[in-house]
């Protein structure tokens, strides 16, 4: 059975945003994953607890997506984690809901990435100021995923647009997205699944040159993966 994950969106005006739609519209017909926006969900606030509980039985991963207000996540994130989160239930005694499962974040924000580091105007680090998530993971029995983080989406260009999609299904898809031959294989997966909807002749040669690239380059894609985990 595939990785069944759920993201869980949390942003007060998700209409008007268009990092927000642009990774709504990624997800909408993607296999084994499922899209959970709270404001929409409970529009006065009232967060039916047991339902969300329940729904996070379902899921091997669970994101939390969201615009990093003031170093943080929105307000009904915050209450959301506050109401679900229940003593002997997702953590204490009996409370296993979440053990074993992955926690991850994806983050879009509008200050340059240079901003976030010693001697940035921010001087603090994401993985710095993502620390209570962190802390959340590991009181709950979860491993934290590195956070994906957009920066400044209203200025990509198309092609840092596409690379931003690859990022974020892989982010979402893969059991370890870090990892360059489960990437390599999540091409190779998804040209097999685009191919049988190319009708060119031009278009399939292109898609098989790609193919072909790939798996003539996986032993050079594995020895780099070693170097990155030395």
């Amino acid at each position: 059975m595939s990785m069944q994950t759920l993201v869980i969106v949390s942003h007060p005006e998700i209409e008007a945003s268009n990092s927000q739609q642009f990774l709504k519209e990624a997800v909408a017909n993607q296999e084994g994953v499922s899209y959970h926006h709270l404001e929409s969900a409970y529009p006065d606030g009232q967060i039916d607890i047991k339902a969300e509980q329940n729904l996070l039985k379902d899921f091997d991963r669970i994101i939390f997506q969201f615009p990093f207000y003031w170093y943080s996540a929105p307000s009904m994130l915050k209450k959301w984690i506050d109401e679900v989160m229940e003593e002997g239930v997702t953590f204490g005694t009996g409370g296993n809901l979440l053990e074993g499962k992955d926690l991850g974040l994806v983050l879009v924000i509008g200050v340059a990435e240079k901003e976030y580091q010693v001697g940035g105007r921010e001087h603090f680090t994401i993985s710095q100021l993502t620390t209570p998530y962190q802390a959340l993971a590991n009181k709950l029995g979860m491993t934290f995923l590195t956070p994906l983080s957009i920066f400044q989406f209203y200025y990509l260009s198309d092609k840092e647009q596409k690379l931003l999609l690859v990022d974020y299904l892989q982010y979402l898809t893969l059991k370890d997205f870090s990892s360059l031959h489960s990437r390599a294989h999540w091409f190779m997966d998804q040209l097999d699944k685009v191919e049988g909807r190319v009708s060119e002749e031009a278009d399939k040669f292109s898609l098989q040159s790609i193919q072909d690239f790939i798996e003539d380059n996986q032993l050079e894609l594995d020895e780099m993966q070693l170097h990155l985990d030395k």
